[in-house]
């Protein structure tokens, strides 16, 4: 579906760095790769969550749905940032990329009223356009289906938390599929990020050993 870049700027080491950071306030030896691993592994394993602030994250998102982007923003904290697409320079009139969802793309009668009312946005905006009226205000018609592109810099932490929510079976369906190609993307940054990935991006239920949702799909028992 979207498409998921991992920035050179990201930190390659990430374990390595909470290790070293850890090590300073305790001490410690650090520059030895090995014990800033192992004391960077213990503040993982111990949810030492402050620590995991350190490693940072750029990345590019693009090909996912304006909508799924609204919902990522609600995990903006601890400073993270991001740019977003402009709808107000960016011609959409010419014809944008847009999101079917699988439940709408496996009904051809359901698809073909989808795409039908999508040119029909499309039309719109060039109709208007036509008379003259600011690219700016054209572009409210677009729709939250419309693919975007977003730079954002955000941190392990952050990453972690946002993998407890978005990882569960209620989240989402374009969440998920956003969260997964993240991890994807992360473990081929670098084999730290990759145990990362593996070990700590879970579903909440992963980390409570229990269900908190009204409506469980069963993965783990209720409270």
């Amino acid at each position: 579906m979207g498409n998921i870049i991992i920035q050179k700027e990201t930190t390659p080491d990430p374990i390595r760095l909470i290790g070293r950071e850890a090590g300073v306030c305790w001490g410690a030896e650090t520059g030895n790769d090995e014990k800033d691993y192992k004391r960077g592994m213990d503040c993982l394993v111990s949810g030492h969550g402050r620590t995991w602030e350190y490693p940072q994250v750029y990345m590019v998102l693009e090909g996912y749905s304006a909508r799924v982007i609204r919902e990522l923003y609600t995990h903006i904290a601890g400073g993270p940032t991001r740019l977003q697409a402009s709808t107000r320079y960016i011609d959409y009139q010419k014809g944008f990329d847009y999101v079917m969802p699988p439940s709408v793309a496996k009904n051809e009668e359901a698809a073909a009223i989808y795409t039908g009312a999508m040119q029909d946005i499309v039309n719109a905006m060039q109709k208007l356009e036509a008379l003259e009226i600011p690219r700016e205000d054209c572009g409210m018609l677009l729709p939250l289906g419309m693919t975007s592109k977003v730079v954002l810099r955000t941190n392990l932490r952050n990453l972690i938390d946002m993998s407890h929510q978005r990882l569960c079976s209620r989240a989402f369906w374009e969440f998920r599929a956003l969260m997964n190609d993240l991890k994807k993307a992360l473990a081929e940054y670098s084999p730290e990020w990759k145990t990362l990935t593996e070990e700590f991006f879970i579903p909440k239920c992963e980390v409570s050993g229990f269900c908190s949702e009204k409506y469980t799909c069963g993965r783990k028992p209720k409270k």
